[in-house]
């Protein structure tokens, strides 16, 4: 592991799902952290308990223009990541992938700083090889409407890898896969938010298709350990799977929900959108020998603290 002393780190993305996570953990630690977020999907609700925490400073600005700033480490957390929100306005979406890294790898080279490029699981597209290793190369529809994000997520780790060789740019890169737990957005649009809201409304549960695809949900707090393991080992640029490979079909989820909310919902079935992937499911077998990191919060564990926090969101 890198040195132990107290560092500037900049999130990007900072006032989101995870990168509030990660702010929050990066302070317990004794760093300086500057959270930059231009508000399109995070929430200063998410931020608002830092505030008053004199090594936290909180920057409002959009990473697809240049910011000039002294640090040690760069965390680029920003782009919105459901189908929702980063299909509202796709330009966007993979200008900030694309501007979005170029600026701060450019801030990186300036600073020599460590930069950490959050990817996902997405840069897979709908695999073919079960689970997914790092050296699959994926198979994404370059002009479907998830092209905006998955493809931006591409051309943005290809970036990071052009200015490590040309530019000697220290880099990591961490390819996420689903992650859950409190402070994800309640309009995203996702399993496990859609699931968790229907099911306190007694609404029907929407599964598109039929049930049988798979996801592999990841707690919050195991993925930003990864995060932080990942950008302090040395000799290292990744990519690096961080997910959990606890694979469940969706049917079988929406049923854990429903029994955990204690809800009357039933489900009903809709037509699966394009390119929508049947099976998610991270090898990560070198985060285990890597970086010695692999999750430790149980599924009903980390469904029962998000579903505590959806409760209290929704009874306000």
């Amino acid at each position: 592991m890198g040195n132990n002393k107290m560092k500037k780190i900049l999130v990007t993305g900072g006032s989101g799902f995870i990168g509030s996570h990660l702010c929050e953990k990066l302070l317990d630690m004794g760093n300086e952290v500057i959270c930059v977020d231009n508000f399109f999907t995070g929430s200063k609700h998410n931020i608002a308990h830092l505030l008053d925490n004199q090594l936290f400073e909180l920057i409002r600005h959009d990473i697809t223009f240049s910011l000039y700033l002294e640090i040690d480490q760069i965390y680029n957390l920003a782009c919105p990541a459901s189908p929702i929100h980063y299909q509202f306005d796709p330009v966007q979406t993979i200008k900030t992938s694309v501007h979005g890294a170029i600026n701060m790898l450019g801030l990186a080279k300036r600073t020599k700083a460590r930069i950490l490029q959050a990817s996902t699981s997405e840069v897979y597209g709908n695999p073919s090889i079960h689970p997914q290793p790092e050296s699959y190369v994926g198979s994404v529809n370059p002009i479907g409407p998830r092209a905006c994000y998955d493809e931006g997520k591409r051309a943005a780790e290809t970036l990071f890898f052009d200015y490590h060789r040309q530019h000697n740019v220290d880099i990591r890169i961490a390819r996420i896969f689903n992650t859950y737990g409190p402070r994800m957005a309640l309009d995203d649009g996702r399993v496990v938010s859609n699931f968790i809201l229907q099911a306190i409304k007694n609404d029907p549960i929407t599964i598109y298709g039929d049930g049988s695809q798979t996801r592999s949900f990841c707690y919050v707090d195991d993925l930003v350990e990864g995060l932080i393991k990942l950008m302090n080992t040395d000799n290292i640029t990744g990519p690096v799977n961080l997910g959990n490979t606890a694979e469940i079909s969706i049917k079988t989820f929406a049923e854990e929900i429903i029994n955990l909310v204690e809800s009357s919902s039933e489900i009903e079935y809709k037509d699966l959108p394009q390119d929508d992937p049947l099976q998610r499911q991270p090898d990560i077998s070198m985060a285990k020998n890597k970086l010695n990191w692999e999750p430790i919060c149980s599924r009903e564990k980390g469904l029962k603290q998000t579903y505590k926090y959806f409760k209290n969101i929704v009874s306000l």
